[in-house]
């Protein structure tokens, strides 16, 4: 194996085992939700806000409230049918970063309603 090729199975390794992309994914999808004035600062406080959450084993405080959740479905239910394709729903649960590119999510061929969405976001 090359060195380079080696380096590169090395860096996504480390960044798989310490879910790096997921916490990323998190951040940018909050920051983008939020667009707060300084998004330096916001950024590290949530960072700060997970490391208490983690050391003190307390539940992360959730980033979206029902409302915004329910903007989320309407923003993707465009046509306002009341549900929305399972491709639909599993990207925004990656864009949330509440599920990895490797989940393997079963489509039961049902389409998503907003109750289920809101109960898995």
């Amino acid at each position: 194996m090359e060195p380079s090729r080696s380096r590169e199975r090395e860096a996504r390794d480390y960044l798989e085992k310490y879910k790096i992309m997921e916490l990323l994914n998190l951040l940018t999808s909050a920051l983008l939700f939020f667009r707060p004035e300084k998004p330096r600062d916001y950024l590290i406080a949530t960072l700060e806000r997970l490391r208490i959450a983690q050391v003190t084993g307390v539940t992360f405080p959730f980033f979206m409230d029902s409302t915004n959740i329910v903007a989320m479905f309407e923003m993707i239910d465009s046509s306002n049918q009341g549900t929305i394709s399972f491709v639909q729903y599993k990207e925004a649960l990656k864009t949330l970063g509440l599920c990895t590119t490797n989940e393997d999510l079963k489509d039961d061929g049902h389409a998503i309603t907003m109750e289920k969405f809101k109960k898995d976001v």
